[in-house]
């Protein structure tokens, strides 16, 4: 902890209580909200982009809240965003490694649906084809949009839309507490991904709002 805060267990005591309370998630949506209006846009998105992020999992992670990605080859969880079109988290949820992205998107899209009415299409990698474009339109009214890798290319490439949430994967590796996953709890991930966020966030916020230089007369 820096050396200005309390002792690290009041100051996760807070923590634990915001959690609990929803106000880590509220203070995150109004800083998003403001950072959309900054940039020119309407509060509530019409379109989002959806990704995972497998991580490793500490010893302090449950068995039953772990799982192996047999893809990445990963023993831990799997964080799943859902974005807008700058980056900015919609919607968060943490599991076992071991799920599926279509089975995460069943929670995860449907949640985000109730809070944004505006959302209507949402970008995504193969590994979310098959039957969930179906469901999202049928169920959601939400059109999937499978953004694909060439075949032909080899190495790094750069795909449209996909590359705004693997940006803001980025964005959360800079805090080492999501190198990996240490919480016992999924609930305290998401919230530790809010948290990230918000700071994030604040601080595109502030960079705005700093006065300029001051020209001499």
């Amino acid at each position: 902890m820096p050396g200005g805060f309390p002792p690290w267990p009041r100051v996760y005591a807070f923590f634990a209580r915001w959690r609990d309370l929803g106000l880590v998630a509220e203070l995150h949506d109004r800083l998003r909200e403001a950072v959309r209006r900054s940039e020119g846009r309407k509060e509530e998105p019409s379109a989002g982009v959806v990704d995972s992020q497998s991580v490793k999992a500490d010893a302090t992670v449950a068995h039953t809240t772990r799982g192996f990605d047999a893809g990445k080859k990963i023993n831990g969880r799997k964080r799943h965003l859902l974005t807008d079109t700058l980056g900015l988290l919609l919607g968060v949820l943490v599991t076992p490694a071991s799920t599926t992205d279509r089975d995460a998107a069943r929670i995860l899209l449907p949640s985000a649906k109730s809070h944004f009415r505006r959302l209507a299409r949402i970008w995504a990698d193969g590994g979310y084809t098959g039957h969930l474009t179906d469901w999202a339109t049928q169920h959601l009214g939400l059109v999937l949009d499978i953004v694909r890798r060439s075949d032909d290319v080899q190495g790094f490439q750069v795909l449209p839309r996909r590359w705004v949430v693997e940006r803001s994967f980025a964005w959360l590796l800079r805090s080492r507490r999501l190198v990996r996953d240490y919480e016992r709890r999924t609930d305290t991930s998401e919230a530790v991904v809010l948290w990230s966020m918000s700071m994030v966030m604040s601080r595109r916020l502030a960079a705005r709002h700093q006065p300029g230089p001051v020209r001499a007369a």
